[in-house]
């Protein structure tokens, strides 16, 4: 099963994620099938790519919470509701 989840990059006390598309058997830094975005939480920052991200969605894959929520205010799953009403 794959899940779109976050893989933590950046030194410390400044984090920044990356979310990725990974085996759910997978460690948090193992290796990543698809890197789709990232995030900085510092400086409240997001860039996903929405067709990859789509992609991923149409074919199964279940994202964790917290990209739940960066996908929801990034408005992703209103575009995947447009593209299922198509």
């Amino acid at each position: 099963m794959v899940k779109l989840r976050l893989k933590r990059c950046g030194r410390k006390q400044r984090a920044i994620y990356q979310i990725v598309a990974i085996d759910v058997r997978s460690r948090r830094e193992g290796r990543d099938l698809r890197k789709v975005g990232f995030y900085d939480p510092i400086k409240n920052q997001t860039y996903s790519n929405v067709p990859t991200i789509l992609d991923f969605l149409e074919k199964g894959a279940q994202p964790t919470g917290a990209v739940h929520y960066i996908s929801k205010r990034a408005e992703v799953f209103k575009e995947l509701q447009v593209n299922q009403t198509k």
